[in-house]
């Protein structure tokens, strides 16, 4: 622990003991006790190191005047402490007696606040790590208590005691052999703990009072008190997923008469929590590699026979989300059945076979079917459930899961307005489906799953004519739009392209996605261009692009004209779009047309004239994934001119067009868009250096820095490699990317500022390594190189960093600038002054990159996310505190992390 912190803490516990109302925020004590619990953790002693502590406790327990908050804290602290054995026996005694005494809270006034209530049960599970801590906890009688607050007003303190009466009854259960184990040996101890097993008497009390009090509170005594048998089986589902043998089967024995009795009276808002308990256990029984209890078998045989169709519902859904179908074949085709019956009835498709199991719920869920809100609820939740549903095992499936996919299929034309496909004696059911925006997406969604269900080759013309009359309809909206061409995307991937559809297919989509690029609203627009984009990715899969087999040059003029449009997310997502489009032309090394050529002038002027941040990432974004597929023909350390003459056109084009992104791109005001010119310039980098034997990526992680005595490997360059390093070094300052790169390291945000510093690290160790006290100068080629510095902007900042004032030309041009300014009367930091060169590896060791990548790898908040720094702040406030008492009106702003 940090001295200073020690120095401090006795002062802060006097604070904090005074009153708690000065605290900086009211995150200070729960950052404190992080601290603490840090170093608990780590192995510390926090009563033999901050000997303080005990003192503040024992004066806050007995004073009991703190405030509610402090005292929370104390609760905790303290249990932290007693956590082990050594804290446990140095505040044995009266203070954990009168600590953890509800009795003398509630004397105080003080245990009906929910703070001191949270802290007194987190404070027991802090303790409860150890035998001793088990056998005070039962001495003390302080189960009673705890069980009381199982159903507290205070949602927070019911389930923070749920969480703590779970972690005492399964953190000291036996083992398969009935022997107890001494769990608190694993953790948070600072000195060995002893073998001292709970007494097996204390702990079969304590599960018999525990299996007492959860038969007396599963069953409510009236409607109104649900919520305690609702927090009853959250505490049960909590120990059933955990409990091992004994205690699994002793739980069940207890609980199972009135488990069976919450079923029966058939409460709606119990559901969901009974089906938790049977999945608790069908977990905890496969993690032993036992079969599930009957007792949990016949409870579940009786969920899913509940007559309300709702619950019925609702009980099937949550066993297959559950994922144990694979080991209750006949639960599973039962809770299958029943999730399907519903658009078996309202789509006519035959889809339970001729089984006629679960027909007994046919009527009433086709009367629940009629009620418009109930209806759509319960479409979306068997909706939801179809994906699944076709991957169960073969025997639970009472239909081809081709079948499925036909009813949602059914059911989208449905609630689009076609009555065509309804199921006779529907019509209740057809008015309040139609036009439901909710089913469209949730169905949509489904679609999107069912891609990957077996047989769904058959189904492509199918659910392609489909989605094509959604993209049509004019009462479409944007998510529904939207939905449908992700649904299109996905069974075109799976199905490997569109060469399966027809002609007239493919011309409906070309018409569709025509139309939708010119909707009026933006987020259709978005939609469509994005979907382009991944369309020319999907079909990229079979090495044919969008436009070839669509038919015709279409794509690339909708989404040239998707640059003009007047919103940026378009903008972006059109530029994004072409990237992914002509993707596919790069990598064949095609030559340029006039077209693409048109293209790259238009996103420089994006880049340099549009108003949002989205399009200009994007164009970065754009040249990223350009250069990103040049072809490996091109040699490394090579210069551009030296690629074949195949792709010739495509790289003048690139290289061409690189200097204006670098220049425009690290001078621009958004962060993320200077970033992205950083990872370009690193593209670039990669590839001038990527030959080189020392050259590692910027990506990578960082070497250990070298010391500067340390021994040095063979990296001298010889004659033939200085010359190429020499050669590519020269390219990279010609290209720009040195310039951008002095220009992030200077730039005022961190992460922009972070990307450049390791990039000139990388660059230093490439073509600048230090040679040998008796090496012959073999770099003086590279030593050659050199670059400008401009008079003003980022140049100027690079020019005040301290390792750069020792070149002559830098302080000759200080100099005369400072001299015209003199005569003209200006101030000497106004902008202007002289461009110096200066040789790229002197710069790069006179940089001080190294210290610069400390102090730029540090979060912008490391001086205060301390513990040094929340001391001062909770000191800094009392004594602001203080000053207002006696100075009204005075506020002081502290720091606390």
């Amino acid at each position: 622990m940090d001295r200073e912190c020690v120095s401090l803490l006795p002062r802060v516990c006097e604070v904090l003991r005074g009153s708690g109302s000065s605290l900086p925020d009211d995150t200070s004590l729960e950052k404190l006790l992080d601290w603490f619990t840090g170093l608990t953790e780590a192995g510390g002693s926090v009563q033999e190191t901050c000997p303080c502590l005990l003192e503040f406790i024992s004066a806050v327990v007995l004073q009991t005047s703190s405030d509610p908050g402090v005292i929370c804290f104390t609760l905790k602290l303290s249990g932290l402490i007693a956590a082990t054995e050594d804290g446990f026996k140095t505040l044995q005694g009266s203070v954990l007696d009168m600590a953890f005494n509800p009795q003398h809270w509630r004397d105080a006034g003080l245990w009906e606040d929910p703070c001191i209530r949270i802290g007194w049960i987190q404070g027991l599970r802090n303790m409860l790590q150890h035998s001793k801590a088990f056998t005070f906890f039962v001495q003390a009688d302080f189960l009673v208590p705890l069980l009381q607050l199982q159903t507290d007003s205070s949602l927070f303190v019911a389930s923070a005691a749920n969480q703590t009466l779970a972690h005492t009854l399964i953190f000291f259960q036996p083992g398969c052999d009935g022997t107890f184990k001494d769990h608190g040996k694993v953790k948070r101890t600072q000195t060995s703990i002893t073998d001292v097993e709970p007494s097996s008497q204390d702990y079969s009390a304590v599960l018999g009072t525990i299996s007492q009090f959860l038969k007396e509170s599963l069953l409510p005594k009236e409607n109104t008190r649900l919520h305690q048998s609702q927090q009853i089986l959250k505490l049960l589902a909590l120990l059933l997923a955990r409990a091992r043998q004994p205690l699994r089967d002793k739980l069940l024995g207890t609980v199972a008469d009135s488990l069976e009795e919450l079923v029966a009276a058939g409460y709606s808002q119990l559901t969901l929590p009974l089906m938790d308990i049977i999945l608790a256990s069908y977990s905890s029984s496969s993690t032993d590699d036992c079969v599930p209890d009957q007792r949990v078998t016949r409870l579940l045989s009786s969920m899913l026979n509940i007559t309300k169709p709702s619950d019925l519902i609702g009980a099937a859904a949550a066993f297959l989300r559950g994922g144990r179908h694979h080991q209750d074949t006949v639960h599973t085709a039962r809770a299958v059945r029943i999730l399907l019956l519903p658009l078996h009835i309202i789509t006519g498709q035959t889809l339970l076979g001729t089984d006629t199991t679960g027909e007994e719920h046919h009527f009433s869920i086709a009367e629940q079917l009629k009620i418009k809100t109930s209806c759509i609820s319960m479409i979306c939740v068997c909706l939801t459930h179809t994906p699944p549903i076709t991957l169960v095992p073969r025997d639970s499936l009472p239909c081809p899961p081709v079948s499925i996919i036909t009813a949602v299929l059914s059911l989208l034309r449905i609630v689009s307005g076609d009555s065509s496909s309804l199921s006779s004696g529907c019509s209740e059911v057809f008015r309040n489906l139609v036009g439901s925006g909710k089913v469209q997406k949730c169905a949509l969604e489904v679609l999107t799953g069912l891609s990957s269900s077996p047989g769904m080759k058959d189904k492509l013309t199918e659910v392609v004519t489909v989605l094509i009359q959604y993209l049509n309809n004019p009462d479409s909206d944007p998510t529904v739009i939207h939905k449908s061409y992700q649904a299109l995307l996905k069974w075109m991937s799976v199905c490997e392209g569109v060469s399966l559809l027809t002609e007239k297919l493919k011309q409906d989509l070309i018409d569709v996605v025509k139309k939708r690029v010119c909707d009026m609203r933006w987020e259709v627009r978005d939609s469509t261009v994005e979907f382009l984009g991944k369309l020319a990715g999907v079909l990229k899969q079979g090495e044919e692009t969008c436009d070839a087999l669509l038919g015709g040059c279409w794509s690339t003029p909708l989404l040239r004209e998707a640059l003009q449009d007047p919103e940026s997310y378009v903008r972006a997502s059109a530029i994004a779009a072409l990237a992914q489009t002509l993707e596919h032309s790069w990598h064949q090394g095609a030559a340029v047309t006039q077209e693409q050529t048109d293209v790259v002038t238009r996103l420089l002027e994006i880049l340099s004239q549009d108003t949002e941040g989205f399009a200009r990432r994007a164009v970065v974004q754009y040249f990223i994934a350009w250069f990103s597929s040049r072809s490996s023909h091109t040699s490394p350390l090579s210069s551009p001119s030296s690629s074949s003459s195949s792709s010739s056109s495509s790289s003048s084009l690139r290289m061409n067009s690189v200097s204006s992104v670098l220049s425009l791109g690290s001078a621009d005001l958004d962060w993320e868009v200077k970033v992205h010119t950083l990872e370009l310039a690193e593209l670039l980098m990669d590839e001038a250096c990527s030959g080189h034997r020392g050259y590692r990526k910027g990506s990578e992680t960082p070497p250990a820095l070298r010391h500067p005595y340390a021994g040095i490997s063979d990296q001298t360059l010889g004659e033939g490699v200085e010359s190429d390093v020499a050669g590519a070094l020269s390219n990279l300052v010609e290209q720009g990317v040195v310039s951008a790169l002095l220009s992030g390291l200077v730039d005022c945000d961190r992460p922009v500022g972070l990307k450049a510093c390791q990039l000139l690290i990388t660059l230093r160790e490439t073509v600048c390594p230090r040679p040998p006290l008796d090496a012959p100068p073999a770099t003086a080629t590279v030593a050659k190189v050199s670059c400008e510095l401009p008079g003003c902007g980022w140049g100027r900042e690079v020019r005040k960093i301290p390792g750069m004032k020792r070149f002559d030309r830098v302080k000759e041009a200080d100099i005369a600038h400072r001299t015209r300014c003199a005569e003209v009367g200006m101030e000497v930091a106004s902008e202007g002054g002289d461009s110096v060169c200066v040789g790229v590896c002197d710069m790069l060791r006179s940089l001080g990159l190294d210290e610069k990548l400390d102090i730029l790898s540090q979060s912008s908040d490391h001086v205060h996310n301390s513990a040094l720094s929340l001391l001062q702040d909770i000191l800094t406030a009392s004594a602001a505190h203080t000053q207002q008492d006696a100075e009204p009106g005075q506020e002081v702003i502290v720091d606390c992390y």
